[in-house]
């Protein structure tokens, strides 16, 4: 299974895109407090995210409550800093994987980044133009190779709707 983690998420669009992303993989999803908004129901009804009910999430107070609770599972830490590409790890599907991702505004710390350099990956990516890429669509990219790699487990490959357009 692969699980995604996020580091004190800070924007509540960018969350919400990964709880659907989350939903749509079978990814459960771990938020590290403190979060920069709300996940009350009427905050979360007003951003319509009507699947968030769907979606397996575990709150952590902090990063070490975090760590604790995932004992030995790998662990990726995804960044731009990394000099790893992520395409070049090998997201065995017989264990649980753990991606986690830093908040928009800092990324993840860098004493952390530092103790765990090993386990750091990227996406390629042009550095001079952008600062780094939108978190959900980082999210999104990371979680579908892992899940490229391990055949896509329980996700319907082809699926045929009720009025398919393709037909």
């Amino acid at each position: 299974m692969n699980h995604i983690v996020l580091f004190e998420p800070q924007i509540p669009a960018n969350t919400g895109n990964i709880a659907r992303t989350c939903a749509a993989t079978n990814s459960p999803l771990h938020l590290i407090e403190p979060l920069g908004f709300s996940t009350d129901d009427k905050h979360l009804k007003r951003a319509g995210l009507d699947y968030w009910h769907d979606v397996n999430i575990t709150y952590h107070k902090n990063l070490e409550a975090f760590l604790a609770s995932i004992g030995e599972s790998p662990l990726h830490l995804v960044t731009k800093f990394a000099r790893n590409t992520y395409s070049d790890v090998s997201f065995d599907n017989e264990v649980d994987h753990y991606f986690i991702f830093g908040k928009e505004t800092t990324g993840l710390p860098e004493s952390f980044m530092r103790e765990n350099e090993g386990k750091c990956i990227r996406i390629p990516m042009n550095d001079e133009h952008v600062r780094s890429l939108n978190l959900s669509n980082t999210v999104a990219l990371i979680v579908y190779e892992a899940l490229r790699q391990q055949g896509f487990p329980n996700l319907e490959t082809v699926h045929i709707y009720e009025n398919d357009k393709l037909s």
